[in-house]
């Protein structure tokens, strides 16, 4: 093989690498999102908590 085509192909290689991890960043920040709690969650969680507060103390 010539030495100009290895070159071609370290740079594809690098490229797809470079695809991948890029891929890899956006399907992580889509979980993330996904997994993110609504207004609604919040707030449902910190009375939950509030009552669990309040029962303990009496």
């Amino acid at each position: 093989m010539a030495r100009g085509m290895r070159g071609i192909w370290k740079w594809v290689g690098l490229a797809g690498v470079a695809g991948v991890v890029a891929g890899g960043v956006l399907v992580a920040r889509d979980q993330r999102r996904r997994n993110s709690y609504t207004p609604d969650d919040i707030r449902a969680r910190l009375h939950k908590r509030l009552a669990e507060v309040e029962a303990e103390s009496g």
